[in-house]
């Protein structure tokens, strides 16, 4: 009985180190994610799932596109950061700056699945965009008739009195809408003139907001039949019951691309790879779609019902989103706000 207990107990030690050594030995992957219910999504999606496959730990830092962009640069000798997520166009800045790794093709199992604009810059070190924003228009559909199909119907008599437009100056999403304006007006990113234009065309009955939430409480309110806004947003005002759909004007809707990027120097290259292949994968870009209503940026995924009918989705609407130039914007995006300011002024 003695000699059992002792085989027992030897068993149990043995057990628990090899418990403890498998701990120790469980490499970890240090990410950034955005918070809230998108942080949420994200574990969901790609985090949790990724961690069961691989039995690796993934560290989350709650850190936007601005701030982990600083955090690259105040880490640029000593990278604590493995794989870095932006939006807002900042991963082209960081790749500027030498922050982000390229890579090659072969290196992304799926690599075959994305469309062209989601892995464009990836030799670049600018990394996959795993989803994407559109902005297009949003509009009432009990009011707003006839519907919309072009960015032009933003001048449209029928909605005088109730456009809403996004200050360009504090909101990226109001930016992209405006350059998308301009564009449509026959401006440029060089000439912003004819899209600046427009809007003083569009000030004496339409409504200047800064923040999404302005933009739920005027349709909530009544005062906002139509607006040029992204489809996800659309989707977060059906939710609370308002009566609003998105459409992708027939110039094409923007690209708000949100990418998965190679930190450079990172010293889990190998493990950071399969983090962004795994990121790219088809159930997770299906699953962006179904949860938050982002464009799927792999071309395989399948959706269906309701999802389908609200978010750009296929290649014949894919070929239609517009790409600006991040570059360009950055190093125009101070004096754009100057003349943006001038415009709209009262």
């Amino acid at each position: 009985m003695k000699k059992l207990k002792s085989i027992s107990s030897a068993a149990i030690a043995l057990a628990a180190f090899a418990f403890a050594h498998s701990a120790l030995a469980q490499e970890t992957l240090v990410i950034n994610s955005f918070g809230g219910s998108y942080e949420e999504t994200h574990r969901k999606l790609v985090i949790t799932p990724f961690e069961e496959m691989y039995n690796v730990k993934v560290e989350v830092v709650t850190a936007y596109s601005a701030d982990a962009l600083a955090q690259l640069r105040a880490q640029k000798d000593n990278p604590q950061f493995d794989v870095v997520h932006f939006s807002g166009g900042l991963e082209h800045a960081a790749a500027a700056e030498d922050l982000l790794d390229a890579i090659k093709p072969e290196e992304l199992s799926n690599y075959g699945q994305m469309y062209d604009f989601a892995v464009a810059g990836i030799g670049e070190g600018i990394g996959p965009t795993y989803s994407t924003a559109v902005i297009g228009l949003l509009y009432n559909t009990d009011e707003a008739k006839p519907a919309p199909t072009s960015w032009k119907d933003l001048g449209n008599e029928a909605y005088a009195n109730h456009v809403l437009i996004t200050d360009a100056a504090s909101n990226t999403y109001g930016l992209l809408g405006f350059l998308m304006m301009n564009q449509v007006a026959g401006g440029s990113l060089d000439d912003i003139e004819p899209g600046l234009g427009f809007v003083k065309g569009l000030l004496p009955t339409s409504t200047v907001v800064s923040k999404s939430p302005e933009i739920q409480q005027n349709f909530a309110q009544g005062n906002a039949w139509i607006a040029p806004y992204a489809q996800d947003y659309a989707h977060t005002l059906t939710k609370a019951g308002l009566p609003v759909k998105f459409v992708q004007p027939e110039e094409g809707g923007v690209l708000a691309p949100i990418t998965v990027n190679l930190v450079k120097g990172s010293k889990k290259r190998d493990l950071a790879l399969k983090f962004i292949d795994f990121s790219i994968r088809a159930e997770a870009s299906q699953g962006w779609a179904e949860a938050l209503r982002y464009t799927p940026t792999n071309k395989t995924v399948e959706l269906s019902g309701d999802v389908a009918s609200e978010v750009v989705y296929g290649e014949e609407a894919v070929a239609k989103l517009v790409t600006f130039d991040a570059n360009k914007i950055a190093a125009n995006r101070a004096g754009w706000n100057e003349a943006w300011a001038r415009a709209i002024a009262k």
